[in-house]
């Protein structure tokens, strides 16, 4: 318990110095003016996102080779997880895009890929309230979990593969993708504290999956009794 709560004190003090950072401490951008700062939350949010996606790939992909339960209960908890950080990218993204682009979305390249892998996760989650049995749902919701990683390198490379409205990458881009050194180091502070965020919330969703399945499994053998 102290160890939780340690964590998580850790986690605020850092979201907190993230906050000050991207408000105090990086500058204002040139042509966007303060709007700019999102970014501090909207790219680090989807890296994040991202990152919890492969951490769920990599399990279920060990699902299926071991069929082992903790790789399901890491799979669907890494999903949670990514899933809650797609949504603030999806929700800040349109916060950002309205005053500089003047509309709220444009079904580009990444937006839209972006969108699809949502829906695709949604759909992870689904699949797995449909079916009864442990092993078969695990089974089942691995593969699918797998083929839903696909569109993840899409979102990854869209701006980098085809022309869209979406900036273009600031971190691994072209020769114009350069950022102000304070900018850059706020930003991979942001990240920093959102995979401290994404770490806690994985740990206490993959402890909540385990239980579950224990209460699940013992349900079972009370109806089989």
């Amino acid at each position: 318990m102290g160890k939780n709560i340690f964590a998580a004190a850790l986690v605020f003090v850092l979201l907190g110095v993230m906050v000050y950072a991207a408000f105090f401490i990086a500058p204002v951008d040139a042509k966007q003016g303060l709007i700019y700062r999102i970014l501090y939350l909207h790219v680090s949010s989807a890296w994040t996102g991202l990152t919890a996606f492969l951490i769920g790939c990599i399990a279920n992909l060990l699902y299926v080779w071991r069929r082992q339960p903790r790789w399901d209960w890491l799979g669907v908890a890494a999903v949670e997880v990514g899933l809650a950080f797609t949504t603030v990218v999806l929700v800040t993204g349109p916060i950002w895009a309205k005053p500089v682009w003047g509309i709220y979305w444009t079904w580009d390249a990444r937006l839209t890929s972006t969108f699809v892998m949502w829906l695709l996760y949604i759909s992870y989650l689904l699949l797995r309230t449909l079916i009864e049995e442990p092993d078969r749902r695990a089974l089942l919701s691995a593969l699918y979990g797998i083929f839903a990683f696909l569109d993840v390198p899409l979102v990854f490379g869209s701006i980098r593969w085809w022309r869209t409205q979406h900036p273009q990458p600031i971190v691994m881009g072209g020769p114009d993708s350069g950022m102000d050194p304070t900018m850059y180091k706020v930003l991979m502070f942001s990240w920093l504290a959102m995979l401290a965020l994404m770490t806690l919330l994985l740990r206490q969703r993959y402890k909540l999956e385990a239980m579950r399945s224990d209460v699940e499994a013992m349900r079972h053998e009370l109806e089989a009794a």
